[in-house]
């Protein structure tokens, strides 16, 4: 069955200067439709207007016109397209039935100028046309990002490599300042200790004063000095903390899965498509099941003032007749007529069968619509992480951001001290005299050693801060690491792919051209079947990714009416063989790919090359498919084919 709800419905359809035909409207119910003419009595104009309001551009503008349009009415929409006649051919516009016809041109519209059989005549390769309905630009695609993404993280994964081939060069560097930091300090608390053990007499001098107060200034401003070097190395390691932290963030973040607007978008209308899909089906079933419910109410004998209502209509010749076969007959309420109620069950039935199959279809929707909104959810529930773990590294940077200011600040201060220091060292080597040199030495000495501990801390303060950024990003190599077996993984399946839908194909395409021969039962021609060689120097398939794509050869075996059986190719065949043939390559096509699933109509032309038994069975067992089948032939050829088969013979 097609995608859309025609199941029962007939279609219209309207042309008006398409092909040979100047204006015409025929309805078209579903099941066999046979046009029955001669050559030249516009069959194949209408099969070109069925095309052209499918989408497809595989139609011709009547001689002395401009433009033509069709119109097709199909399971209550209206399809209008114009043809136009251009310098470089013919174009249409508007809303066609299908929004791309590539599939359908290729295996449901199988006229003369089919491409699918016209490529199996004239010997092509036909693996561009076995694969064509398959989307291989979209695994091109993947491919490419899949590649991009192994690129990047191959990138991040030397950088990682250098690195880690750094930091022993930069522990030791740490090390060693760690070391000689240590011991400069002891060196400091020494000499502290010296200054404050000595006790100077003084004598009573008029910079007596003065020095004591620079004394005092400078052991003050040693301490701050200390106290500003110890808040510095807090900062440090709350920054180095905060450092770790971001970077566990960064690795959460990179390992979720992108999840592009358009993709979300998609999911979107198509959720909404199937919300609105199942309302209909269930008011439509509601609908199907008050009117069951009441004709079985009918049947039982309820109702009985409608029923009465009903028979008291005017009496005409056609109740004389009914009251000449009264039996067990129920009036129908929707026309008066006296039926048997064998036949209103008999109707009843096939809408009971009609409510299950739309109930059935309901539930199909539904799984559709779980599975979609899983999708939809995963994707939400993604970006949403992946938006709290942006803010929250956002948070972090600007604490970092704050912290290494406050550090700056420290920095200065610090600096600022060291001045100090320097500056009360000059004031009290001034005012010293003889008695208290040694004092005046050791706070000197003191004040080399904080100029040479300041200098110590700057330079290990820097190397851990880069010790600290080189172990956040080593960190990230195992999950870098497992991020680029995946990918490779995914690479492998995808380059792969392609190989795989081939060879299915290729299977499938044997599988149905053999049920085809059967169907059609040539003697001559015990098989057709496609052999798939594999190539080194074979045809690129989509872009640049370096896959190759494999040799379609399509094979005949025949047998010799003696019973030998021997392989032939196409080029040795006669023209209707190859004919019949390329109509058989072409009718597989339709069933691998499942075209009646989409495309409602089925349209069979030029069959002349095989008998009027072959093409009733061929149309017998395409039947079942599609809701519509349009075939023309010949009038001798038509008479093989049952007469319940609607018959067009006039367009």
């Amino acid at each position: 069955m097609g995608s859309l709800s025609v199941s029962g419905e007939v279609a219209t359809v309207a042309v008006e200067k398409i092909g040979g035909i100047d204006e015409t409207t025929v309805e078209i119910p579903p099941g066999v439709t046979v046009l029955r003419g001669r050559n030249a009595t516009n069959r194949t104009s209408l099969l070109q207007a069925l095309m052209a309001a499918h989408g497809s551009e595989w139609a011709s503008v009547k001689g002395d016109a401009d433009q033509g349009q069709v119109e097709l009415s199909l399971g209550g929409e209206t399809y209008t397209r114009t043809m136009t006649r251009t310098a470089e051919g013919v174009s249409g516009s508007g809303l066609g039935l299908l929004a791309d016809p590539t599939v359908a041109d290729l295996f449901s519209f199988l006229l003369e100028d089919n491409e699918a059989r016209r490529a199996v005549e004239r010997g092509a390769d036909l693996r561009e046309l076995i694969m064509r309905p398959v989307d291989v630009a979209a695994i091109h695609r993947q491919i490419r990002a899949a590649e991009r993404r192994k690129r990047e993280i191959d990138e991040e994964l030397d950088h990682i490599a250098s690195l880690k081939r750094e930091l022993p060069d930069l522990e030791q560097k740490q090390a060693d300042l760690r070391e000689e930091i240590s011991e400069t300090r002891k060196d400091l608390q020494r000499v502290e200790d010296r200054i404050d053990e000595r006790d100077v007499d003084f004598q009573a001098t008029e910079s007596r004063d003065d020095l004591e107060t620079a004394l005092d200034e400078l052991q003050a401003t040693r301490s701050e000095l200390k106290r500003v070097r110890d808040d510095i190395q807090s900062e440090q390691e709350s920054i180095a903390a905060l450092r770790d932290e971001r970077g566990r963030l960064a690795v959460e973040r990179s390992g979720l899965p992108e999840s592009p607007d358009e993709r979300l978008d998609e999911l979107e209308v198509d959720i909404e498509r199937l919300r609105e899909r199942k309302r209909e089906l269930s008011e439509y079933t509601t609908r199907l099941e008050n009117v069951i419910g009441f004709n079985e109410e009918l049947l039982a004998g309820e109702h009985r003032a409608i029923a009465k209502a009903i028979d008291a209509k005017p009496e005409s010749v056609g109740d004389i007749t009914d009251q000449l076969y009264q039996g067990s007959k129920t009036t129908c309420w929707t026309c008066g007529s006296r039926v048997k109620s064998e036949r209103i069950e008999s109707t009843l039935g096939s809408m009971r069968d009609h409510l299950e199959e739309t109930v059935a279809e309901i539930g199909d929707i539904e799984a559709e619509l779980e599975s979609l909104t899983d999708q939809r959810d995963d994707i939400e529930q993604t970006r949403a992480r992946t938006r709290e773990l942006t803010e929250t590294i956002a948070e972090v940077d600007a604490e970092i951001e704050r912290r290494q200011s406050d550090v700056a600040d420290l920095r200065e201060r610090r600096d600022n001290l060291s001045a100090r220091v320097q500056e009360l060292e000059d004031r009290v080597t001034a005012l010293r005299t003889e008695e208290f040199d040694q004092v005046l030495d050791l706070h000197t000495e003191a004040n080399e050693l904080e100029l040479k501990l300041d200098r110590l801390e700057s330079e290990r303060d820097g190397v851990s801060e880069e010790i600290a950024e080189v172990e956040s990003e080593i960190r990230r190599n195992d999950e870098l690491a497992a991020q680029r077996e995946a990918v490779v993984e995914e690479l492998l399946d995808l380059r792969s792919r392609i190989d795989r839908l081939e060879a299915e194909a290729t299977d499938q395409f044997n599988e149905k051209m053999d049920d085809l021969l059967d169907v059609l039962g040539y003697g001559n021609v015990e098989r057709i079947w496609l052999e798939r060689t594999d190539t080194p120097d074979g045809p690129v398939v989509g872009g640049d990714d370096g896959i190759t794509g494999s040799t379609f050869t399509l094979h005949v075996v025949r047998s010799t009416d003696g019973g030998t059986v021997y392989e032939d190719t196409v080029g040795h065949l006669s023209e209707s063989e190859r004919e019949v043939t390329g109509l058989v390559f072409a009718l597989a096509g339709y069933l691998v790919h499942d075209v009646y699933e989409e495309v409602p109509f089925m349209l069979l032309d030029s069959l002349e090359a095989i008998d009027a038994e072959r093409i009733a069975a061929l149309v017998e067992y395409f039947a079942e498919f599609p809701t519509y089948l349009v075939v023309a032939l010949l009038p001798e050829d038509a008479q093989a084919l049952p007469e319940e088969y609607t018959r067009i013979t006039d367009i």
